[in-house]
Order: structure tokens, then C-alpha cells, then sequence
């Protein structure tokens, strides 16, 4: 438990990433809000007046009479102390932004710019919690007093989150395909008349990112640098008519020939460092197994764990590779906001900040 509680400042409050981290910061037992940063014509305005609210939950008044503030360094330390800061910025503009911040904050980012360099944790707590070793070597070579760590890509997430208890068997190849929720691409998103009635299959740079980012959260820190994942990754992304929730079709060649007892068995006693030392957002099971033959839905299963689990089904042998399963987990809790406290939360526990 940490000795005090931490000010935090949100990059992009008023985007849905912002939203979404104002709405599960409410009452956290760590993290106050104290800052909300924007881009300039907000900037002064009450974030009532500026920010058009998408939750399902209403606006908390507290933050909706709180002055937003120019996403900047001075602006930010004007506003009042800050011990962290949420970076929901979009990734064309975030690198140099965030960078900037580093200097002197501690910066948990959901952009992709900083996620593949090489001193930059890409975290997923209970996958890859020792890469949180590159913080004090990223300060070092930056000379930063502050640093950068990353949250994957929404749909990475909970694939490494299920491939992490696999890698005992020997993890050899990887193929999955998404259906990803609207709400992944942000608001306004997709337009109506492309997405009725209609599938859309492709989504820029995701599967890049699948590809990518998954080697490097399930690759062995070496005391310097992650050595990238020895696993084959191919992904096919495709947008759903779906709010809220990313199902992937995964399918996966190991080593060892498990039976599938004890591929559930193990997906379901995983746990990771978040659950052992009782973290706030970490869920009680970080996977959850259903095993009703239609099932995980997004309707029916991405709140589970509060939005922080990631839900398995449809688990069976496969013909060509050794077994497949579907997962499903929320993108914007989970994939983003949540993910992004749950690494926070880690980071003060284990003493970075």
C-alpha cells in the first residue's frame, strides 16, 4: 500500500480515453485527479463546458467545474503538484509531447509512439512486470528525471495476456483475428453508412502492432534490453458492429501437446504480480474460462473483472496448429484506461515512483 496518495494529471481528458480514465479514477484508494489537460482552445475553460461526455456513468461534478489546462509541462506544474501523469494524447502527436513530460514526470502512456524503443517498458503487469527494470536504465540514457512506460495496443493486450500462460508448453507460432469494437476507433469513429450491415477488414497499423508489441511483452529483459519473443505472430484485423469489446479468434502451436483440461486449467490459475500483491484494479482472475460452446460475447462478457479480465472460450485442438480458443476483453477498460492505472498502480507499489 503506498504511504500516500498520488496527484495525477490526464493527457487528453476530454477525448473517450480521457473520459474513460476520469470515470475509473473516481474513488480510486491511490489517485486524485488533479490536473486536466487539453489542447489550447480548451484550454481555461471549465471541463464542462468543453468536453462532450460519452460515459455511461454521468459526469462527476467535482471534475466537470475543474479548469482544463494547455497539455504542456508549465501548464501543468502552474495547476498544482502532480506525482503522475496519464497520457491519452493521440499517437500522431504524442512522442515529442510525452517526451517533453518525461523530463521531469513520471508518464503512463496508451500512445504507440514510445512503445518498440528500446529503454521503454511496454507493460501489461501480470505478463511482463520485470520490464519495468528499463525505467531507472531509460533514465540514466535520457538523463530524465522522470520516464515513459507504455500500454500495448488494446487488442494486443489480451492476446499476450492468454499467450503468457501458454509460453510453459512452448510457444512457437501464433495466429489470430480480430473483431475489434467501434469504440477502438475513438469518437466520433466509424462512420454509420460504412459500418451497417457491413464488415469492416482493416484497421491501420493494427496489425503491425499485434505483430510487433507481442514479441517484445512476452521477450526475457536481459538486464539491459527485452530480447524479443522467439514466436511467429500473424494477425488479420477487422471493425465489428460492436460498442465495446474486441473477440479474437486465436490460434496457436506449441511445443508440448497439452490436453485441453490442462490448457483450462492453466488459463485459469494464472496469476500474475497485480493479483499477489492485491492491487486496486488488478481483477481477482486476470482470465476467464467459460465453457459454454457460444461463448465469450461481447455483450455478455466484457465487464467481467469490472472490464479488467479477459474472458476464454471455445477452447478445442486444432488440425494444423495445436489448439485454438476465442478471446474477448474491453478495449477501453482493459485495452486502455484500466490498463494504464493497473501499470501506474504497479509502478508505485514496486518503488518507481
Amino acid at each position: 500500500m503506498p504511504l500516500k496518495r498520488r496527484s495525477v494529471a490526464i493527457l487528453a481528458a476530454t477525448g473517450a480515453v480521457g473520459q474513460r480514465f476520469i470515470q475509473l479514477l473516481k474513488n480510486h484508494p491511490w489517485f486524485d485527479i488533479s490536473v486536466l489537460a487539453a489542447s489550447e482552445r480548451s484550454a481555461g475553460k471549465r471541463y464542462k463546458d468543453v468536453c462532450m461526455w460519452r460515459m455511461e456513468t454521468e459526469m462527476p461534478k467535482e471534475i466537470g467545474e475543474m479548469t482544463v489546462v494547455d497539455a504542456n509541462p508549465k501548464s501543468i506544474k502552474e495547476a498544482g503538484d502532480v506525482d503522475i501523469v496519464f497520457s491519452a494524447l493521440p499517437g500522431d502527436i504524442a512522442g515529442p509531447v510525452e517526451e517533453s513530460f518525461a523530463t521531469e514526470f513520471p508518464v503512463i502512456s496508451k500512445a504507440a509512439a514510445h512503445r518498440m524503443e528500446e529503454d521503454v517498458p511496454l507493460l501489461i503487469p501480470e505478463v511482463n512486470p520485470e520490464h519495468l527494470e528499463l525505467i531507472p536504465i531509460q533514465k540514466r540514457r535520457r538523463g530524465w528525471s522522470g520516464f515513459i512506460s507504455t500500454d500495448p495496443n488494446c487488442s494486443t493486450i489480451q492476446l499476450a495476456l492468454t499467450l503468457k500462460p501458454l509460453m510453459r508448453f512452448g510457444l512457437k507460432r501464433v495466429i489470430v483475428t480480430t473483431m475489434q469494437a467501434l469504440s477502438g476507433a475513438g469518437y466520433p469513429g466509424v462512420p454509420s453508412l460504412d459500418i451497417i450491415d457491413n464488415v469492416i477488414p482493416y484497421i491501420a497499423k493494427e496489425e503491425e502492432k499485434i505483430e510487433t508489441e507481442t514479441k517484445k511483452i512476452l521477450g526475457v529483459f536481459d538486464g539491459e534490453r527485452v530480447r524479443l519473443a522467439d514466436v511467429s505472430v500473424s494477425a488479420s484485423c477487422n471493425r465489428v458492429n460492436v460498442k465495446d469489446g474486441h473477440l479474437e479468434a486465436v490460434y496457436v502451436d506449441l511445443e508440448e501437446k497439452p490436453t485441453i483440461d490442462k490448457v483450462k486449467e492453466t488459463f485459469r490459475s494464472f496469476v500474475g504480480e497485480p493479483q499477489r500483491l492485491k492491487l486496486p484494479f488488478a481483477p481477482e482472475r486476470p482470465i476467464i474460462v467459460r465453457d459454454e460452446v457460444d461463448r465469450p460475447q461481447p455483450r455478455l462478457d466484457r465487464d467481467a473483472g469490472r472490464g479488467m479480465s479477459v474472458v476464454v472460450g471455445r477452447i478445442r485442438s486444432d488440425p494444423i496448429m495445436t489448439i485454438k480458443y476465442l478471446c474477448l476483453g474491453h478495449n477501453t477498460i482493459r485495452g486502455a484506461a484500466g490498463a494504464g492505472i493497473l501499470s501506474a498502480e504497479l509502478i508505485v507499489a514496486k518503488g518507481y515512483i
